[in-house]
C-alpha cells in the first residue's frame, strides 16, 4: 500500500516506474535516492514542480548523449538530479559529493558482501 508521501511524489513526478501499489524500485540504492528527493522536498528544499523540471532536463541531456531510455536508467539520472539540486540549493558542493561518494566506494570494497556499509575517517583518505 502506498503511504500519502508516495502518492504525492508519484502524483506530482511524471515518468515514475510504478504499479498499482506505488513506486517500484530495481534496486534498494532506488528507493534510497527516492527516499532522499522525498525528504528534501518535504523540508522545503524544493517544490515537486522544480523538481519535475530538473528532472526533465536531465533525461533529456542524459538522450542527447545517448541515453536509450528504456527506463533502467530512470533512478540514475532521479539521483543525478537529486546530486545537482542539492549542490545549488548550496546544501553540499559537489566536490563534497564526490568526497562521499568515493569515500562509499572505498567503504563498500572493505565490507563483507551482506554486512552493512559503514563510513570511517580511513575511507576519506
Amino acid at each position: 500500500m502506498m503511504d500519502a508521501a508516495s502518492a504525492r511524489v508519484t502524483g506530482a513526478v511524471p515518468g515514475i516506474p510504478r504499479d498499482d501499489d506505488g513506486p517500484v524500485f530495481r534496486e534498494p540504492w532506488e528507493a534510497h535516492a527516492f527516499a532522499m528527493a522525498l525528504a528534501l522536498h518535504e523540508r522545503g528544499l524544493f517544490t515537486w514542480t522544480e523538481w519535475a523540471a530538473a528532472l526533465a532536463a536531465e533525461i533529456k541531456r542524459a538522450q542527447a548523449a545517448g541515453d536509450p531510455d528504456t527506463g533502467e536508467t530512470y533512478y540514475r539520472h532521479w539521483l543525478a538530479t537529486l546530486e545537482k539540486l542539492v549542490a545549488e540549493k548550496g546544501v553540499a558542493t559537489s566536490e563534497t559529493l564526490l568526497r562521499y561518494r568515493d569515500a562509499w566506494d572505498h567503504a563498500a570494497d572493505r565490507t563483507p558482501h551482506g554486512a552493512p556499509i559503514e563510513l570511517t575517517p580511513g575511507d576519506f583518505g
